[in-house]
This record gives C-alpha cells, sequence and structure tokens, in this order.
C-alpha cells in the first residue's frame, strides 16, 4: 500500500511541477494556452518541435524554465512507473485487487484535480504570487507589447552628412505626426560611444549619430533614406498624412490597425 501512495504522491507531484511551470511561461508574457501546452511538452519529454517551441526556447529566461521542466520530469517519469510496478509486485488477487480500486480512486482525484477550475484558479494565483515574490521570473514580451507584428518596428540606423535628419533638433523634426518615436541615440563623441536614452525635444541630431526608433515599418525605413531639402520636406508631410489615415482606421476599428 504504502507504494501505491507513493506513486500517487508522485502523480500529484507532476501535476503541480507542470502548474509551477505553466505559470512561470506565463508570467514571461505566453499566452495561458501556449504556456500549459510547452509545460507539459517539457516535463513529459515528448519534444514536439512547434514553431512555438522555437520562438519560448530563444527567450533565456522561458529556456531555463523548460529545462527545469525537463529536468524534473525525466526524472518523475521513471520514479513513477518504478513505484507503480513495485505496487503490485509480490501480492495475491485479493491485494492487487484491492490496491487497483484504490489506484483508480487515487487517479480520479488526481484527475479532478488537475482538471478543475476552481483548483486551477487558486493554485494559480499562489504559486503567482510566490514567484513573484521570491523570484525575478516576470519578463515582458516586448515583441507582442509594442505591436511589432503589426506593421510597426524597432529600427536602428545611422545619420549620414546630407540627411534630413542632420543638425536638427528633434522638436523641429515633428517626427511624432509620422508615428515616429525616438527611444535613443548611440554617440561617439572623442572616441567613445555614448548613450542618450528617451532624448528630449531640444536634443540635436548629429551627423554619424545611429537612431534606434519605433514607429511603422514603412515610415521608418523612408526616414532613413530621407535626404535634405525640399525633397525630405514634401517625403515628411506625406508620412504625415499616412499617419493621420491610420490613426482614423485605428478609431474606426477599435483601436487595429
Amino acid at each position: 500500500m504504502s507504494a501505491l501512495i507513493m506513486f500517487l504522491l508522485v502523480v500529484l507531484f507532476s501535476i503541480i511541477v507542470v502548474r509551477i511551470g505553466t505559470v512561470a511561461l506565463k508570467m514571461t508574457g505566453l499566452s495561458r494556452d501556449v504556456a500549459a501546452f510547452q509545460a507539459q511538452s517539457a516535463f513529459s519529454g515528448v519534444g514536439f518541435t512547434t514553431s512555438e517551441s522555437e520562438y519560448v526556447v530563444s527567450h533565456p529566461v522561458r529556456r531555463r524554465i523548460i529545462r527545469i521542466l525537463m529536468l524534473l520530469g525525466s526524472a518523475g517519469f521513471t520514479s513513477a512507473l518504478a513505484t507503480l510496478v513495485l505496487t503490485f509486485v509480490n501480492t495475491t488477487p485479493a491485494e492487487s485487487l484491492e490496491r487497483a480500486m484504490w489506484l483508480a480512486v487515487g487517479l480520479g482525484a488526481l484527475l479532478f484535480f488537475g482538471k478543475s477550475k476552481l483548483v486551477d484558479r487558486g493554485l494559480s494565483w499562489l504559486i503567482e504570487r510566490a514567484l513573484d515574490r521570491f523570484t525575478t521570473i516576470r519578463v515582458y514580451d516586448y515583441e507582442q507589447l509594442l505591436g511589432l507584428s503589426r506593421g510597426y518596428t524597432i529600427s536602428m540606423f545611422k545619420v549620414r552628412r546630407d540627411s534630413w535628419l542632420a543638425g536638427r533638433r528633434l522638436r523641429d523634426l515633428r517626427l511624432d505626426e509620422e508615428g515616429v518615436l525616438v527611444l535613443s541615440i548611440y554617440r561617439r563623441v572623442d572616441g567613445e560611444e555614448r548613450f542618450i536614452g528617451a532624448p528630449h525635444g531640444d536634443t540635436e541630431i548629429m551627423v554619424g549619430d545611429t537612431l534606434v526608433c519605433y514607429g511603422p515599418e514603412d515610415t521608418l525605413l523612408n526616414l532613413s533614406k530621407r535626404l535634405k531639402g525640399p525633397v525630405g520636406d514634401r517625403e515628411h508631410a506625406e508620412a504625415v498624412k499616412m499617419e493621420k489615415l491610420r490613426e482614423q482606421r485605428r478609431q474606426m476599428t477599435g483601436g487595429y490597425d
């Protein structure tokens, strides 16, 4: 009977570990369904080769979570099988039947535990609070937050001497009217590279600066090639018109392009 109890405890441990892994992956920015599937896959060692799994393991924090789940899963599955075999070794038919009945009852209870939405919500809340308090696991999926799959992107380019941007202050450029934000500037001063984060309106763009910008992909591509003079001014005006049209579409569609 002790072997049977041990087996049920191993199964319970497995359910809890997968649940912890699911919550941990969810805290890194994954959806609930994706996190649950990847946690179960890693713990069971089935190794599904989906685009989602490639996306998960490309992130260092998620990769560490997956590695821990794989390690715990490989040890727990082997132990569970060994314990289950020992449960029915050297027993009479009556004892085997009794243990099989207890096994069915125990697995039924564990199945309820694993499938119950009430238990899931309560345990997920508890696990998330514990992970949030005792770990630094919470990260953000910036690709999703910044809408990089919806026509927006982050671009880095160097300001040339003939660039429309060179020698002008950010306030005068009015890039926000084009839907563009300058996130940071890398600038070489006396042979050393300096970082200017969240530059303000009085910041002057200098030749040789490397700009990190966020905005519509087509607008940033044009901006990186835009030349000084009337042609550059016309391209700016056209980009402003395009951004106004995008804003109108967002209003009509409830915030989505």
